[in-house]
């Protein structure tokens, strides 16, 4: 029998024990401080998921904490990457410093029930992840072994 999503991802945190993780952030607007993004926790990030102690999720938006600066901008789209950089650092988050936006949690027991949530889904009874848009799915199992071994080695 194959071993469960949850217990490949509690196998996979008790081995990341240690290793550098990164922050997580949720968007906040308020009337005195303006739009921010703020910490609310942190996780080591495996490629499409993020896991914190009691958590997996799915990743969405990556940013880096940036002052924008006073740049001219060829394309509105590169605006806007630069105020969402300043956001988190007005949300709290260093210069430089990686930020997860957006993330969603995964019902990781709906998988072990034989559904699907972000981008986990129990196939032919294994537990597998969809580790890009276009891509297929590919075991749990390999998946975080690779991501393991690869956060490990810049650790």
């Amino acid at each position: 029998m194959h071993p469960t999503a949850s217990d490949l991802l509690t196998r996979a945190v008790a081995d990341l024990s240690g290793a550098p993780k990164e922050g997580l952030g949720e968007e906040r607007d308020s009337r005195w401080r303006g739009k921010r993004i703020v910490r609310v926790g942190e996780a080591w990030h495996l490629g499409v998921l993020l896991l914190t102690d009691t958590h997996a999720l799915a990743t969405a938006e990556v940013l880096r904490a940036a002052d924008p600066g006073r740049r001219g901008y060829t394309a509105e789209s590169a605006r806007a990457r630069a105020e969402r950089r300043a956001e988190a650092l007005k949300g709290g988050f260093d210069e430089g410093e990686v930020v997860h936006v957006g993330w969603s949690v995964i019902d990781v027991d709906g998988v072990d029930a034989g559904g699907s949530s972000g981008p986990l889904s129990l196939i032919d009874g294994i537990p597998s992840v969809r580790w890009s848009a276009a891509g297929g799915f590919m075991p749990l199992e390999t998946y975080l072994h690779e991501r393991v071994e690869l956060l490990r080695a810049t650790d």
